[in-house]
């Protein structure tokens, strides 16, 4: 890692990184009873302690993070403490995305009130810390097109407040065709597009992401590696990978980190970055995957760096703020 670059996490799930004593706390708050009443009974229920055999079964963690937000209160707390924990980890920016649908459900909860406390959550976290962070809204293909036309609703009623649109969820029997009319009023909102796409799903998918959705940023994009002529569209285009190395492995989406793509990703020039997806479910933070998983990887700290260049230009920022993020980060370095 180079300390003379912006320290940048441009995909974290809020929803997928709630502190294991918040939930402990909120579980108690609201009455829900738990897995575990200690935070080492709790852990084995929430973090991945070995390869999942897919990416379904991997999700099926984020159960009790949703579970104990109980009212809108949890959900503004679980948000502000997400910034407070990417401060303490050293991150100069960050793009926090979250589901609303999805926080809502268990306990029966509005969206749009829940997209109102998660922006509520983050900017006490943003006047506490003075972290920059900007939030993504998260369509959950999961639960089918019709409730993702409640939850983008939800999500515009908060619109300012937000950078872009992603789609997440079951890759594999939700494909993008069928939220082509979403991502048009997101692209027609002003939002950027970024797309979960090429994990669970091939190459097609990752096509249908640019083409049918707009993505200019695609989440994951593993499976990219298997289309030459995507990797050259990828590239021509400059269209971003934010690819979270960890996940990746626990999730069975690549064998292992010397199986990893990202180090031919970054050899062709495209613009790959490091990220940490879920934080607390793979019990990593970004400070791991830069140190640990980057060289499981193979990466040299010339690739290293060069993740962390293309963090920077593939940010949802404007030019200004990409310079005052680099002149702010060599002041400290």
């Amino acid at each position: 890692m180079d300390p003379s670059l912006p320290f940048i996490d441009l995909h974290r799930h809020l929803d997928g990184n709630v502190r294991l004593q918040t939930i402990l706390d909120l579980g108690r708050q609201h009455n829900i009873r738990l897995p575990g009443a200690t935070l080492e009974t709790l852990r084995p229920h929430v973090q991945v302690t070995e390869v999942m055999p897919d990416l379904i079964t991997w999700l099926n963690k984020l159960h009790w993070m949703i579970a104990v937000l109980g009212d809108y209160d949890a959900c503004r707390r679980i948000a502000r403490e997400n910034v407070e924990d990417a401060k303490a980890e050293g991150i100069d920016y960050l793009e926090l995305r979250f589901s609303p649908y999805f926080m809502a459900g268990p306990n029966r909860l509005d969206p749009a009130k829940v997209v109102e406390a998660v922006v509520a959550g983050v900017e006490e976290g943003r006047v506490q810390t003075g972290l920059k962070v900007q939030l993504i809204g998260i369509l959950s293909r999961t639960f089918g097109a019709a409730a993702c036309r409640i939850e983008l609703e939800a999500l515009l009623t908060q619109r300012a407040h937000l950078v872009a649109l992603d789609l997440a969820g079951d890759e594999r029997n939700y494909p993008a065709e069928l939220f082509t009319e979403h991502f048009k009023r997101g692209r027609d909102a002003g939002w950027a597009i970024t797309v979960h796409a090429g994990e669970a799903g091939g190459a097609a998918s990752v096509w249908a992401a640019l083409e049918k959705l707009g993505a200019t940023r695609i989440g994951h994009g593993i499976r990219a590696i298997d289309d030459p002529k995507l990797l050259d569209h990828l590239g021509a285009h400059r269209i971003g990978l934010e690819i979270n190395l960890t996940s990746n492995v626990q999730t069975n989406t690549v064998p292992g980190f010397a199986a990893h793509p990202m180090k031919q990703f970054l050899a062709r020039g495209l613009l790959a970055t490091i990220n940490t997806d879920d934080p607390v479910i793979s019990a990593i933070d970004l400070r791991h995957e830069f140190e640990v998983a980057a060289p499981a990887a193979g990466l040299t700290p010339a690739e290293i760096a060069q993740a962390q260049r293309n963090a920077l230009e593939i940010a949802f920022l404007t030019a200004a703020e990409k310079t005052a993020l680099v002149n702010t980060r060599k002041q400290r370095s």
